[in-house]
């Protein structure tokens, strides 16, 4: 299990009726493990009498370079708990229990001018994205961010300050459905159409997501220029017995009920694996098939990027440059990024005699 930090809880901004900032205090000792890429996300340990902990992911609004202290911009759902519960709670002074910053929702290189694309909620990694586009590079950045509403943009005023802080580089565009309706593919496409050679990056609601990737395919834009992020409510437990004590709580719920187990005996013949993380290149030959990539590479004291381990969030994806694996749960990646080969390494076991894979 990667270390449990506790934050301290230094304000609480509301930004709109339904959503809220939350700005951490760091322990002294964790400034390093908490350092992070515009666009990657936290997992909070929410409290919970049902469950003792309810796992959620929540993208980083923050800058990294501003040197203001990591923050979430949480948006209250209809039903959902862990929103709610945030919103309702958690307050100037309070301690909450965070797993390290994850997430491959980011630009690898920062050499192509962006276009943003967010709605509601998932306006957050969009603008710490623009925001570190715009102070740390001379790339251009577009941004088109659709809401119900005037009242529904998150935001709104920090949006301002930029457009006029960059005035020749950035270029924020509200669609509001009360006013422009529902945005169609054919007006996303002939939008999108103007910067055809920029870097996309979409996130929002999952018909919202749909749709504008649907009109960047179209276009084609390739997959190595096009982003979106995906959430999915944790149904595990990534914080492990430290977290469950300290909110003394009952046993913790394990992955949804409903599901059906299933036994598989994997082949015991080692398997050999190169692998590419942080620029650095690691070479193997006794990956045991029955532990999955992520188990192996921390067996050998490697910090492989993971946050559920349920095969519920991307923040452990690979890439599958050689040879075959086999994943035991997925929820998160669909039929085009396993087109490109992309892997969760917490659910990946070896079925080939060697594997070569790349983190980058």
């Amino acid at each position: 299990m990667t270390d449990v930090y506790p934050l301290t809880v230094l304000d609480v901004i509301e930004e709109t009726g339904d959503a809220c900032s939350f700005v951490f205090g760091v322990p002294d000792d964790a400034h390093d493990a908490f350092s992070y890429k515009p666009g990657q996300f936290l997992t909070i340990a929410v409290p919970s009498d049902q469950t003792g902990v309810a796992a959620r992911c929540y993208s980083l609004s923050s800058t990294p370079e501003s040197g203001e202290p990591p923050t979430i911009t949480v948006k209250r759902t209809a039903e959902g708990y862990a929103s709610n519960w945030l919103c309702d709670n958690l307050k100037p002074g309070d301690t909450i229990q965070a797993l390290p910053p994850e997430g491959i929702f980011t630009s690898k290189t920062w050499e192509d001018d962006l276009l943003l694309f967010a709605g509601g909620s998932g306006v957050t990694p969009i603008i710490s994205i623009a925001r570190h586009a715009l102070k740390s590079t001379d790339r251009r950045v577009v941004v088109l961010y659709a809401n119900r509403d005037e009242r529904s943009v998150i935001f709104a005023e920090a949006w301002s300050e930029l457009a006029r802080a960059y005035p020749e580089r950035l270029q924020v565009v509200h669609w509001l459905e009360s006013v422009q309706g529902l945005p169609t593919e054919d007006q996303l496409r002939a939008f999108a159409a103007q910067y055809s050679t920029y870097e996309a990056f979409v996130c929002g609601p999952a018909p919202f997501m749909q749709i504008v990737t649907t009109a960047l395919r179209g276009l084609e834009f390739p997959r190595a220029r096009r982003h979106q992020e995906k959430f999915i409510s944790l149904g595990g437990n990534p914080f492990g017995d430290a977290v469950a004590a300290a909110a003394a709580t009952a046993e913790i719920a394990a992955a949804d009920a409903d599901d059906e187990a299933v036994e598989v005996s994997w082949p015991t013949t080692p398997v050999s694996l190169e692998v590419e993380l942080d620029d650095e290149d690691h070479a193997y030959d006794d990956w045991a098939p029955s532990m999955t990539l992520l188990e192996f590479l921390e067996s050998k004291g490697v910090k492989a990027p993971f946050s559920c381990r349920e095969g519920e969030c991307s923040a452990c994806a690979f890439r599958l440059i050689e040879g075959e694996v086999q994943m035991d749960h997925n929820d998160v990646l669909d039929d085009e990024d396993l087109n490109e080969g992309i892997r969760l390494g917490c659910q990946s076991h070896p079925t080939s005699a060697s594997v070569k894979a790349s983190y980058s």
